[in-house]
């Protein structure tokens, strides 16, 4: 990852977390930003982690500027800037690991989680997305979950195991923490044992239809409720 990468995906992040301490009641929710846990299947790293009795809201935030094109299905995404084209993952796959991440560390049903993809930048979204994927709206969206699925006490004992369970932060450590998650995302990705999405067994398989038929690649053992592929 570049600097400039860098530094953008960071301004992203802290307007995710200025717009949480402005517009939502720390009475009621409970934001953990940038949170790093140590799983079963390597690292991830979450954006922002907000815990209220209407469920536990996990946000990936993106910095992005220009067209953008995708769907729920697809593993990525486009990007269209002045004319040129990048790829970058479906963020709501990325999402979908951490929320699996996060329900395997705290053992807690994944229909009370929520999941936000939220776009910061100067963006404009060209094909139809899901309802929480959004460029605007981010907190009138949490404040529309009004169903409690937490009681007071385990909402603190939620927030108590992730503040604990969190890989180190702070200026040196925070470089630590997040130079060994992106190794870990490197051996996942390149891993042809275990899918990087939801942590099941990869298999070799064959095409049998369109225009990759009779090409192999590697597809999740999970299938159909995890979809990642990945060709050879």
């Amino acid at each position: 990852m570049s600097i400039k990468s860098f530094i953008k995906g960071w301004v992203g992040e802290a307007a995710g977390a200025l717009a949480q301490e402005i517009f939502l009641d720390s009475k009621t929710y409970f934001k953990l930003n940038n949170v790093t846990l140590q799983t079963t299947n390597g690292t991830t790293q979450i954006d922002h982690v907000i815990v209220s009795q209407y469920g536990i809201f996990v946000v990936e935030s993106k910095n992005m500027d220009g067209w953008i094109f995708g769907d729920a299905k697809s593993t990525l995404w486009t990007q269209n800037l002045y004319g040129k084209k990048y790829q970058f993952q479906n963020p709501i796959h990325q999402n979908y690991r951490h929320i699996k991440s996060l329900q395997e560390f705290l053992v807690i049903e994944e229909e009370k989680f929520k999941s936000i993809v939220m776009f910061w930048g100067k963006c404009e979204f060209k094909t139809q997305l899901p309802q929480n994927v959004m460029h605007n709206g981010y907190i009138n969206y949490i404040k529309s979950f009004t169903e409690a699925v937490f009681s007071t006490q385990e909402v603190q004992e939620i927030v108590e195991a992730l503040k604990t369970g969190m890989m180190p932060k702070g200026i040196i450590r925070s470089w630590q923490t997040r130079a060994q998650h992106l190794q870990s995302l490197q051996d996942r990705h390149s891993s042809t044992t275990t899918c990087p999405k939801c942590g099941k067994e990869l298999v070799l398989r064959t095409a049998k239809n369109g225009t990759n038929a009779g090409k192999q690649f590697y597809g999740c053992t999970g299938y159909p409720s995890c979809r990642y592929a990945r060709n050879i």
